[in-house]
């Protein structure tokens, strides 16, 4: 029998990959992902702040797929035949599947701003941490009057990554947040938005909204009515997309409430990359990945026996939003809180979302034993 094929492991892939093998008779796994390490992307900003270390944030593919008979390819398709049930990969490879998962995360969109993917940065993976991590300490280690970095968009990444730089550069350069709708976090909880607004205010964040970037460049941004704003550095959390390796149009693919590609048999796709019609919209963020995987499994099982499939049900679990260093705010699993002691909750919430089996028992003792040595204050 040809293989499950999985292309992306991100949360939506590996997680399906996970969930799939953990099924009584499931069929032969295949995993392709390039990368070496799974990033988890909620805790990324305690990965710049080195909150946390390497290991607990972005686990190696082979430590998290040994023992569950899942095959890992690093490589990348470059062609999808759905006629015949195969794909292609950049190594020349051709491989049959019986059933497809586009699991391809995104990556940054420059929603048309000219100057964005030469000379801003994202903030989505490793690399990107490690040139921010640098740019700060450049900045802390010859600080100059009028130093600047600069956030663009004000959701929950950007006032996340913005309350965490402030706390990293200690007034070393200030930190700008930009906007161009009327407010920051404009789909977020109440209580965690006026606790968001707290923190940029006591961390000496400018955030200023109604602000619409015309261009990027290598000295900083150019504003509406030519207004020019020096920048150190341009950080861009205004924008993500899709972007799928095989010549489908970019952005997400229109998917069916059962995750089915529209116009492609056997073909499925999770996370960033399907496009559900949904009301309220679906949420960018990894907890509708984290809902669909189990689903998909599911359905893949149910597709391979030629059962009917099932519909994908959204659950809003609640809101939870780092606000800089040992600081969170959260509405939802029943709490509404804000501080370290939100912060504490926050991590051990994500906790039960790591993956795999021996990573989360690995994760908790490490935290209990740091946090019988820390305890909270009372």
């Amino acid at each position: 029998m040809a293989p499950v094929v999985i292309i992306g492991g991100g949360f939506g892939g590996l997680y399906t990959a996970l969930e799939l093998a953990r099924r009584p008779g499931h069929p032969p796994l295949l995993l392709l992902e390039p990368r070496d390490r799974f990033v988890f992307l909620p805790f990324l900003y305690e990965l710049l702040s080195q909150e946390l270390p390497l290991w607990q944030i972005a686990p190696r593919y082979d430590a998290l797929l040994a023992g569950y008979g899942i095959g890992w390819l690093r490589d990348r398709v470059v062609a999808l035949d759905p006629d015949q049930h195969k794909i292609s990969t950049q190594a020349g490879q051709t491989i049959s599947y019986s059933r497809l998962v586009l699991a391809w995360g995104a990556e940054l969109h420059s929603c048309g701003v000219p100057g964005v993917l030469e000379h801003a940065q994202g903030f989505r993976s490793l690399a990107d941490v490690e040139r921010l991590q640098a740019l700060v300490q450049r900045l802390k280690a010859a600080p100059r009057p009028l130093q600047r970095l600069v956030v663009v968009g004000a959701g929950p990444a950007g006032v996340e990554l913005a309350c965490k730089l402030a706390d990293l550069l200690q007034g070393a350069a200030l930190v700008e947040l930009l906007e161009r709708g009327p407010i920051a976090l404009p789909q977020a909880r109440s209580f965690n938005r006026e606790q968001a607004l707290l923190a940029l205010q006591r961390k000496d964040v400018r955030l200023r909204c109604h602000c619409q970037v015309q261009a990027v460049t290598a000295e900083g941004l150019i504003l509406g009515q030519g207004e020019q704003l020096a920048a150190a550095g341009v950080i861009w959390t205004a924008g993500q997309r899709s972007q799928p390796p095989l010549g489908i149009s970019p952005g997400a693919v229109p998917c069916k409430a059962t995750l089915e590609v529209e116009g492609l048999e056997d073909v499925f796709a999770v996370g960033d990359g399907a496009a559900v019609a949904h009301e309220p919209p679906l949420p960018a963020t990894a907890q509708v990945a984290f809902q669909q995987a189990p689903l998909l499994a599911s359905n893949l099982l149910h597709s391979l026996a030629g059962e009917p499939l099932e519909n994908f049900q959204w659950k809003d679990l609640g809101e939870m939003l780092s606000l800089g260093i040992g600081e969170a705010s959260l509405t939802g699993l029943g709490f509404t809180l804000a501080g370290p002691a939100a912060q504490q909750l926050r991590r051990w919430s994500y906790l039960t979302r790591l993956p795999g089996n021996s990573l989360p028992l690995k994760v908790a003792a490490n935290w209990l034993g740091d946090w019988s040595a820390n305890p909270l204050p009372r």
